[in-house]
């Protein structure tokens, strides 16, 4: 039997969580376990769950941050296969309908997400090209810009087992890393339709948080030419984009007086360029 865990990391969202889990319990097919890992919260979360979503795991630590979060719901988690909600998104009914379908129509895949609907201030907008979603040996399509949502994926706990949980060291790109070091590795189911609602603009996201968010890419990009097992076709192009990031990192950081930041990326991408050239790991 298929069974599914949900995860939703929150923190001081009690107004935004009611969304996302009522489109869990409107699915046509639910999950076998929701949990809410609550980073925190100095809000009502632990009331409202009690009061209204008695069928939730409410698990509750002391702020660490969202990886932290995730992956305490991992190791907590029953299921095979596992989801994440982010607490600001809501899935559509069939989410988890349609990624099962494929895999039981298709069994060889790990890990399987599919298409979004954007809603940024209230209003429908629509992604721009470079935000398309797709499946198979996507690890060149992951390197520019994080391309899966973790809102919309279904992922077999034996693939966290291979590559490792969140980066708890990352306070944002989080993702972005993860789906380097997975998509470098397995192939990615796709779903060609709308499985989520992802709303944006308000002011707790992390995008809005964090300034110069690249510098949290380089980092990934660098654990991943450090440490995983990357063809060298795949070593060519995650170099080539370590190299477009820290040039456009690099000036912003010049622009803004941070002269020893800018050449410490600096340093890093020559050793990583100079490693490649010799033939070996950094």
């Amino acid at each position: 039997m298929t069974t599914v865990s949900v995860i939703i990391p929150t923190r001081d969202r009690a107004a935004l969580l009611p969304r996302a889990l009522d489109s869990i319990r409107a699915q046509t097919r639910r999950p076998d376990q929701v949990m809410v890992v609550d980073d925190g919260s100095r809000d009502e979360t632990a009331a409202l769950l009690a009061r209204r979503y008695p069928e939730v795991e409410y698990l509750y630590q002391a702020p660490r941050g969202v990886s932290a979060a995730r992956n305490l719901g991992i190791r907590r988690a029953r299921g095979r296969w596992l989801a994440f909600l982010d607490s600001d998104d809501a899935w559509l009914p069939h989410k988890l309908a349609l990624q099962l379908a494929l895999l039981e129509a298709e069994p060889h895949w790990r890990i399987v997400h599919g298409d979004e609907i954007w809603i940024r201030h209230g209003r429908r907008v629509n992604p721009m090209k470079k935000h398309a979603k797709s499946g198979g040996w996507i690890f060149e399509c992951c390197l520019p810009r994080c391309v899966i949502s973790p809102s919309a994926v279904l992922v077999h706990r034996s693939v966290f087992e291979t590559v490792g949980l969140f980066d708890e060291d990352l306070p944002a790109c989080e993702d972005y890393d993860l789906w380097l070091r997975i998509c470098c590795r397995l192939p990615v189911g796709y779903v060609a339709e709308p499985l989520i609602v992802k709303y944006g603009g308000h002011a707790d996201q992390l995008s809005r948080r964090h300034w110069g968010m690249d510098r949290f890419r380089i980092q990934a990009l660098d654990r991943l030419l450090r440490s995983a097992p990357l063809s060298p076709e795949q070593r060519a192009a995650a170099l080539a984009t370590l190299r477009e990031k820290v040039r456009i990192y690099t000036q912003g950081a010049l622009k803004r007086g941070r002269l020893e930041e800018a050449a410490r990326y600096r340093a890093l991408l020559q050793a990583h360029e100079a490693a490649t050239a010799c033939g070996v790991p950094v």
